[in-house]
């Protein structure tokens, strides 16, 4: 009987095993989207001052988003009735809830930043490249006490790193971590060459600008085409319109993810295996 029971706790153990794996990764890449929101999501490493400004423009669209609301409930009532004004009018929701989604937590961080004094970063590079994920940034990694840190540097500031091993010296905001400065200490004695940036990279820095715009669109073109098309009963009217432009968004994020990865298989097939 002993020799049973300690087989049966092995394969209870074996069973258990993989779920508790699965659910660090989980962990983890929740952990991850917290992290990568609370240092100002696609918005990281731009100026603030930049920042606030997408961030007053955002503000001014979701005004107009708020006023084509407004103007669908006055006006479509008596044309198409209540059920398809309302309909109409939830489209219109999407674009502004994409726009706090996507730019508050950014903007939310450059207002402090204004304000904070930056910090200084110092310790050896690592690497750097004048082309990321983010449209006119660049990388630079550098080893600090810490570990490896990484940073989104404007391609300009990255023109004076060599290519050999120095110290460098780097002044961030604190909240969206904003390159201000950047020096170098030592001999410039090795030129960095940097390879031609592959066009798949440039696709793939698209996608985090072109998603959001292409899922508000196909939501407001998929509800209010079909909201306005006079059609009976309004009620069945309504609901047509809201499943056609909930079908539209779900299908211009599926084709979005399915680039999404196969571009980024392509990126890290470019990667040198060693």
């Amino acid at each position: 009987m002993g020799k049973k029971q300690v087989r049966q706790v092995r394969q209870q153990m074996r069973k258990v095993q993989p779920k508790a794996a699965a659910s660090n990764a989980q962990g983890a890449t929740r952990r991850q989207r917290e992290r990568f929101v609370q240092a100002g999501g696609m918005l990281q490493g731009y100026s603030p001052d930049y920042v606030i400004r997408i961030g007053y423009i955002a503000i001014a669209v979701a005004v107009v988003c708020v006023l084509i609301i407004a103007a669908c409930l006055i006006f479509l009532p008596g044309i198409y009735g209540w059920p398809d004004a309302v309909a109409a009018a939830v489209a219109w929701v999407f674009p502004i809830a994409l726009l706090a989604s996507f730019v508050a937590p950014g903007f939310r961080l450059a207002l402090k930043d204004r304000k904070a004094e930056p910090r200084l970063v110092q310790g050896q590079l690592v690497g750097a490249s004048s082309v990321s994920t983010s449209v006119g940034l660049g990388m630079l990694m550098v080893q600090t006490r810490g570990g490896v840190e990484q940073f989104l540097v404007p391609p300009a500031r990255l023109k004076q790193v060599p290519g050999n091993q120095v110290n460098v010296v780097l002044t961030v905001t604190p909240h969206l971590h904003h390159v201000k400065s950047l020096g170098v200490m030592g001999q410039r004695m090795v030129g960095r060459v940097e390879p031609p940036v592959p066009p798949v990279m440039r696709r793939l820095q698209l996608v985090p600008l072109m998603t959001p715009l292409a899922l508000a669109l196909g939501a407001v073109v998929g509800d209010d085409g079909v909201a306005l098309i006079p059609l009976s009963p309004s009620a069945i009217h309504a609901v047509v319109a809201v499943l056609v432009g909930a079908i539209l968004a779900g299908a211009v994020y599926g084709v979005s993810f399915v680039l999404q990865r196969r571009w980024m298989e392509q990126v890290q097939a470019l990667v040198p295996k060693t």
